[in-house]
């Protein structure tokens, strides 16, 4: 089979699940993973025939793909603010959004006093929030807590990748009484999705990424909010920054639960798409 025919089988059977342009993107994703081919590569060797081995691998993502699996976790990894992360069944895929949180965090310390702020992460997950602010920060010293065991194997597999020291522990923050030391920095993008907006997601993030790392109950949904904001507000040094990823809907509700733990400056910031999606705050005394 030519990489041409290869192609067309993708769009074939692809059709209707996917919009085409997304469709052109699993197959450009997999023709560098598979093929190390760029998109260009795939136009100028359209006839150049698929060895069966390759063909292969090929067939089982496309299956994969036919049951709704994020092409991430078939290529077993992605990028995020420049930088190459494995990710697997034991943690999210990162979004863009994660990606605008982690630019405003770069944007406000890159030219602190501090000589080197100690940074915390919870949540961390696959560590894109931590490893980036290690790599791009890099007077930076960064800790990372996870409840998941899986996610932190990964977590140290990407900062060994991404040549970074982060410190990564096991924690289960809702339970945590305490942290380890004080912070200068503080920020999390914990579970924020409630039960009733399942309805409105895709099948792929439903059926495969982790539900713990997502979701939260309608009856409480700013539980990890709360609980971090109490333990950010003794384990902040004076003047020291929370940031939060939150959800587009909450922002109202986010800033009432940051003013009445009485932090100072609290602001909002839109994502691209104009929706409320991060916080800031700062904790004086």
């Amino acid at each position: 089979m030519t990489l041409k025919q290869l192609k067309k089988q993708f769009y074939s059977q692809l059709e209707g699940r996917y919009p085409t342009e997304e469709i052109q993107s699993f197959f450009s994703i997999l023709s560098e993973h598979f093929l190390n081919y760029s998109r260009i590569d795939t136009v100028l060797k359209a006839e150049e025939r698929v060895l069966d081995e390759q063909l292969r691998y090929f067939e089982d993502a496309l299956l994969r793909l036919v049951r709704h699996e994020p092409v991430q976790y078939i290529t077993g990894g992605t990028e995020f603010y420049g930088l190459p992360f494995f990710v697997n069944a034991s943690t999210l895929i990162p979004r863009p959004e994660t990606e605008e949180l982690v630019e405003w965090i770069i944007e406000d310390h890159c030219e602190t006093s501090l000589a080197s702020p100690c940074v915390l992460d919870i949540g961390t997950g696959s560590g894109v929030i931590a490893i980036s602010i290690a790599k791009y920060l890099q007077k930076a010293k960064v800790d990372a807590i996870d409840i998941s065991v899986n996610a932190l194997a990964v977590a140290r597999e990407n900062a060994c990748r991404n040549e970074v020291d982060v410190l990564f522990s096991e924690v289960d923050v809702l339970q945590a009484r305490q942290l380890s030391k004080k912070y200068d920095i503080i920020v999390s993008n914990p579970p924020y999705v409630r039960e009733l907006e399942k309805v409105k997601m895709k099948q792929n993030v439903l059926a495969y990424e982790p539900d713990d790392a997502l979701f939260v109950s309608d009856q409480d949904p700013l539980m990890f909010y709360r609980k971090i904001g109490e333990l950010a507000k003794t384990h902040l040094t004076d003047g020291g920054s929370l940031y939060f990823e939150i959800n587009e809907y909450l922002s109202t509700e986010m800033k009432k639960l940051l003013e009445e733990l009485e932090f100072s400056e609290i602001k909002i910031k839109k994502d691209i798409f104009g929706k409320d999606r991060m916080m800031h705050c700062v904790c004086y005394g």
